[in-house]
């Protein structure tokens, strides 16, 4: 390890970069993960219960601590309302201290309750659309309460027929109803807008892409941005391409990180497409060396629904991923990668993100591991200690708050 941690030194010394300015960087980026990663999940098919997998907002806290505790970069953990709603938030803030955690992003339920059969937001019943918003509001009331600065919105309105319904109404009855939510902002919480280009609605979807948020977030005002799922997208979409005109555009919100082979999978960030997750990691570097302000307040979060593996576990190999694609990208030599842009040396211009992709970047994130005085391996440091064994003995399947039908 220490040899190899040398030659990266060596190489990034060639190219005019202290290694101890990537480490710098390393050790504040942050991850946050979400608490519904913990609970028992599945898909629309099945639940497949997971012994010891948490059954309360408690224990999903406590669960995170221990990603924070091998990891050190996931300080925060999501909220998704009514899944962890609880009646003492000072309570649970106080708890996630004790734990040395954060609570972080608020995210809203508009697709579970009978009245969304139709859509939340956009729905053509006034009451419906009314309800939609008293629970977005009570969630930007309990991210104020928490201290958090983020509510993430996610819809699931569309419709599965042409003719169901008139598509510029229901565009009008969005906006109208995003502009009630936005003007209940505290001045510096953010509405971070997600999108999806299909799934639950299968002939239009309201929100289906990132132009149609980034247009809701320039009407909305500043603190309104465009939210980035990694598998909320068509085959083939270059996502990195994406990052890139929303950071120009000073729109990029935040992520929620997980892969897909087919639809929104919601597997282990970075399991199917490494390459992919290091361009958006690329494009954000750049950005970050242009001195782009928007680069330097990217929410980076988990959305993964663990339906099949160890919930913990699969938790620390998404951050592992994560921190590998942006360690990689940090280590793109700048200069020569603009020359060979600039004399039009196609290949070269490749190579130059190749060999920093290419990079065994593991003795790095190594070293930045033992700096904070955690373990090297944080795989390894959890399955050591025992503590899935333990919460496997401890908690027995009963009642679960993760949300998911059959759980």
């Amino acid at each position: 390890m220490a040899e190899h941690f040398e030659q990266i030194r060596a190489t990034l010394a060639r190219q005019g970069t202290d290694i101890e300015q990537v480490i710098a960087h390393i050790q504040i980026f942050s991850i946050e993960t979400p608490s519904w990663g913990y609970g028992n999940s599945g898909t629309r098919f099945k639940v497949f219960p997971w012994p010891g997998a948490a059954r309360d907002l408690r224990e999903k806290l406590a669960d995170a601590a221990q990603v924070q505790r091998v990891t050190g970069c996931c300080p925060t953990v999501a909220l998704h309302i009514p899944w962890d709603q609880v009646d003492d938030w000072q309570e649970i803030k106080t708890y996630a201290e004790h734990l040395s955690l954060r609570l972080g992003a608020v995210n809203p339920n508009l697709f579970q309750d009978h009245a969304y059969r139709f859509g939340s937001l956009s729905h053509f019943d006034k009451g419906v659309r009314s309800q939609a918003i008293a629970h977005v509001l009570s969630c930007i009331e309990i991210a104020h309460s928490i201290d958090s600065n983020v509510v993430s919105l996610w819809l699931a309105d569309g419709t599965n027929y042409p003719g169901q319904d008139d598509l510029r109404h229901r565009r009008h009855r969005l906006l109208d109803s995003l502009q009630t939510i936005y003007s209940a902002l505290p001045d510096k919480m953010r509405l971070l807008i997600e999108y999806k280009f299909f799934e639950p609605a299968f002939y239009s979807t309201d929100l289906p892409d990132w132009g149609t948020s980034l247009l809701m977030t320039q009407k909305l005002g500043r603190n309104a941005e465009v939210l980035v799922d990694t598998g909320h997208h068509p085959q083939g979409t270059n996502i990195a391409q994406i990052v890139a005109q929303l950071l120009d555009e000073d729109r990029l919100g935040g992520f929620h990180f997980n892969d897909r082979k087919y639809a929104d999978d919601d597997l282990i960030a970075g399991s199917l497409n490494p390459f992919e997750l290091f361009c958006i990691f690329h494009e954000i570097v750049g950005a970050q060396h242009e001195n782009n302000a928007n680069a330097s307040r990217i929410a980076y979060m988990i959305d993964q629904s663990h339906n099949i593996e160890p919930k913990i576990e699969a938790m620390i190999q998404s951050v592992l991923h994560i921190q590998t694609a942006y360690a990689k990208a940090l280590l793109v030599d700048r200069v020569a990668l603009q020359q060979a842009q600039e004399s039009g040396d196609v290949l070269g211009a490749y190579r130059v993100l190749q060999a920093a992709y290419e990079t065994d970047v593991r003795p790095l994130l190594a070293e930045v591991r033992v700096r904070q005085g955690l373990d090297p391996d944080p795989i390894a440091a959890f399955r050591s200690s025992g503590y899935a064994e333990q919460v496997a003995r401890e908690r027995t399947l009963g009642e679960s708050v993760s949300g998911y039908p059959g759980a």
